[in-house]
């Protein structure tokens, strides 16, 4: 062994801050990108900002507050504005707040009925026990028990269970059936009916088949999650598409989303204080400040251009997508769009991230256009159709002997498409699609 010192030329890439800036400029959304000028603002005095004339600063404070929004579609004469995306909701404890407000109670038994409300979670169960809620507000277990019967009356109905059996006997007990064996099932075998085990099931009750089964449509007809359809106050999330396409007359037009964004510059004032000053450090300070915000102010730009320039290639691709639907989805890459714009794949993966357009057809994510190629006898035709008619083969298939993934695939392989048995179970699980063995029916 022998040591020593040696040189070696190699070639590496390193981001500069103003590169990392960049890329994380292109990567954010339309809110995002708000709220991070906002920050700027705040922090570098040589900003100025204006609005633009479909943004005042009441629509801007409006997006940029904690509201939960929605693209929602138009109609064809619609202007575009920010309002469209806007839908405020009723939380579920306000809802059921009301419903104890209209009960006739004595005000003790109101106030353990709000202390109950405010311990349910976001699924819509009682997230403590009863034994605790007695001992944290010092009230005897009978009256907390009494409170908690008056909460899980309420609508929706499950609310204030304590566990997957009780919320689904509770909602068994709402729609008034009497039938024992319902309440076994929920009890005990749970697990049969996920699994379609409807055979299995009939055995240990000692029933025939049909009946399983009819009980097992009862108890999946039933809510496991009783907030589902309720606003409850978590996890709120934006959705403002960051452009519009738009069909008028018979040409599409792109109209970027700049509602959201407001208009940044340089402040003129801060520029002759630049210009003029004779405090050098003072200067120092300024040029920083009016470098980070030149760039920043070229770098939405550039975001904005970015975005624009690849909805434009994905609209020479997907014309008949945005004139017919869904069904004339052709496969299209990020490789694709990366070579007909000479940007890196990498780019555009950024630009597109969790961003939304808004169509005639609603709010689509733009990552939705993007689908693989598969071979079929008559060319290459996306995975978004193959899923389709994955999707419309099992709608129709005899239940009571569900295809196989294998016979899926043969079915597609006689229609031209080619695809393997593989692929047909990795686009069923996409689509949420059980096993052949839990879509049995008897």
């Amino acid at each position: 062994m022998d040591l020593g010192l040696k040189l070696e030329q190699s070639q590496k890439l390193l981001l500069t801050q103003k590169m990392q800036l960049s890329i994380q400029l292109l990567q954010m959304n339309s809110l995002e990108l708000s709220k991070y000028i906002e920050k700027e603002i705040s922090e570098n005095p040589t900003l100025d900002i204006s609005y633009n004339d479909t943004c005042n600063k009441e629509v801007y404070d409006y997006f940029t507050s904690p509201k939960e929004s929605y693209g929602e579609s138009y109609e064809e004469k619609d202007d575009v504005s920010p309002f469209n995306f806007i839908s405020s909701k009723k939380t579920l404890k306000e809802y059921l707040y009301e419903q104890v407000n209209e009960l006739s109670i004595k005000d003790e038994e109101r106030i353990i009925c709000e202390y109950i409300i405010e311990n349910i979670d976001s699924r819509g169960y009682l997230s403590t026990s009863a034994e605790e809620i007695s001992k944290e507000i010092k009230i005897p277990l009978e009256n907390i028990d009494k409170a908690l019967d008056l909460v899980q009356s309420l609508e929706p109905a499950g609310i204030g269970a304590r566990n997957i059996t009780e919320c689904l006997e509770l909602q068994l007990k709402r729609k008034e059936y009497e039938d024992e064996n319902l309440y076994i099932i929920v009890k005990d075998y749970l697990q049969y009916i996920a699994d379609n085990k409807i055979s299995s099931l009939a055995g240990e009750l000692n029933i025939d088949i049909k009946t399983a089964q009819y009980y097992g449509d009862i108890i999946k007809k039933l809510e496991p999650k009783p907030s589902r359809g309720y606003f409850t106050g978590d996890d709120v999330k934006y959705i403002v598409p960051d452009a519009t396409i738009k069909k008028i007359g018979d040409e599409f037009y792109i109209i970027m989303n700049d509602s959201v964004i407001p208009r940044i510059s340089v402040s003129n004032e801060y520029k002759d204080i630049y210009s003029h000053g004779q405090d050098e450090k003072a200067k120092e300070y300024i040029k920083e400040k009016i470098d980070r915000a030149l760039f920043l102010v070229k770098s939405i730009e550039s975001r904005k251009n970015t975005i624009y320039r690849i909805l434009e290639e994905i609209l020479k691709i997907q014309k008949g997508y945005f004139l017919i639907g869904s069904s004339e989805l052709k496969p299209m890459t990020l490789k694709d769009i990366a070579e007909s714009l000479n940007l890196h794949e990498s780019t555009i993966s950024r630009a597109i991230k969790e961003k939304y357009i808004l169509t005639e057809r609603g709010t689509v994510r733009i990552k939705d256009l993007f689908t693989s190629k598969l071979s079929s006898s008559i060319g290459d035709v996306s995975s978004k159709n193959i899923k389709d008619r994955i999707s419309d083969i099992i709608d129709k298939e005899d239940k009571s002997s569900p295809l196989s993934d294998e016979k899926i695939s043969e079915v597609l392989q006689n229609e031209g498409f080619i695809v393997s048995r593989r692929t047909v179970a990795k686009y069923r699980e996409e689509l949420n699609i059980k096993t052949s063995s839990k879509r049995k029916r008897f």
